[in-house]
């Protein structure tokens, strides 16, 4: 059901630097950083074990905002990504990001996101090719 989840930090080095510490002790670790430069936006370190980010911590939430959340389904196929993508902007949902591929996470990732009615980001996702 869950692919993923994450949220933004108010200090991404400090919120990093905590995480590295205290999820030593699980196992888990940083398996793939993204940065700023490819997402056209936040920064993103994913936290996992056996090489696949499950909790994420990005840049991008300055002090005293809102904390937002970010949670990613799993899709079966591309197809009911585009079926969720047009189910949540049909229900309300605010397009974050249509439909489509995502070469920066992986070179078969197609996602869509959308910001629920609290903005909070929800994606769909699917790793399978085509």
């Amino acid at each position: 059901m869950l692919d993923h989840m994450g949220f933004p930090a108010v200090d991404f080095e400090t919120s990093k630097a905590f995480y590295d510490k205290a999820l030593a002790p699980l196992g888990i670790s940083v398996v793939m950083s993204v940065s700023a430069e490819e997402t056209g936006g936040e920064a993103h370190a994913g936290y996992g074990s056996d090489g696949k980010p499950d909790f994420w911590v990005s840049t991008g939430r300055p002090a005293g905002e809102k904390m937002h959340f970010h949670v990613a389904f799993v899709a079966k196929d591309r197809a009911s990504v585009d079926a969720f993508y047009a189910a949540a902007i049909a229900a309300g949902g605010r397009d974050n990001g249509g439909p489509g591929l995502r070469p920066h996470y992986h070179p078969n990732y197609y996602g869509a996101f959308v910001l629920d009615p609290d903005g909070n980001n929800i994606e769909a996702v699917c790793h399978k090719p085509e």
